[in-house]
């Protein structure tokens, strides 16, 4: 099939990406949240790879976070850094023990889902650890004008998920959440030699709090 100016929608499809993957950012404003009963800044060892990771690739570090698998804790961790960073990292929680709760969380808070980011792990993690992958409950979508990737909290998950899918298409990512405008939290572009959400705070360490719900409105 052809477009409207008579080149097959295949080749329009690949010069549409290309052309948004070059007008994407070359830094990204991006946080990180570890969700872990367990783990500590110091043996964070998957956290600590996607600092690293996202620092050596020129991506700005806006927020870090460990906190315990539990709802609050997350949502609150996600309410928070969503105003920050216009993607935003969650390792850990995405297992089926009635202590991981990621994924619920944040499906609960999505705004508008990503379901290629998990079919894209779980195809991954099959040449891996062939069907066992089904239990890779990887889940990515939109939070408040903020890209969010929930994956499971291993190293080699964080591997996978970073070298396989996200370090290649986080500026391109964050160009398209801006590019189609966003509900209300959403965070301005600045050119490519410039960062995503450069109009907002660059700690790390200092949050804003949230703020609370309105009655009856479910985060």
């Amino acid at each position: 099939m052809t477009d409207a100016s008579g080149l097959p929608q295949s080749q329009v499809s690949s010069t549409s990406t290309a052309e948004h993957r070059d007008a994407a950012p070359a830094s990204v404003r991006v946080a990180v949240i570890t969700v872990s009963d367990t783990r500590t800044p110091e043996t964070d060892t998957s956290g600590q790879y996607l600092r690293q990771e996202l620092e050596a690739a020129g991506h700005q570090l806006v927020g870090y976070r460990v906190v315990r698998d539990d709802a609050v804790e997350i949502r609150t961790a996600l309410v928070a850094l969503a105003r920050e960073a216009s993607v935003v990292l969650l390792t850990g929680g995405t297992g089926l023990s009635g202590r991981d709760v990621t994924v619920p969380v944040v499906e609960s808070m999505l705004t508008k889902s990503m379901p290629g980011f998990g079919e894209l792990f779980r195809m991954l993690s099959y040449a891996q650890v062939g069907g066992a992958a089904m239990f890779s409950r990887a889940v990515g979508g939109l939070i408040r004008g903020a890209a969010v990737f929930a994956m499971p909290g291993s190293l080699n998950a964080v591997q996978t998920a970073w070298t396989g899918i996200l370090r290649s298409e986080l500026g391109h990512v964050a160009h398209e959440v801006e590019r189609h405008g966003q509900p209300a939290g959403s965070l301005p572009v600045t050119p490519r030699t410039g960062v995503v959400g450069a109009g907002a705070s660059s700690s790390v360490s200092r949050s804003p709090p949230p703020r609370p719900p309105r009655p009856g409105r479910r985060l």
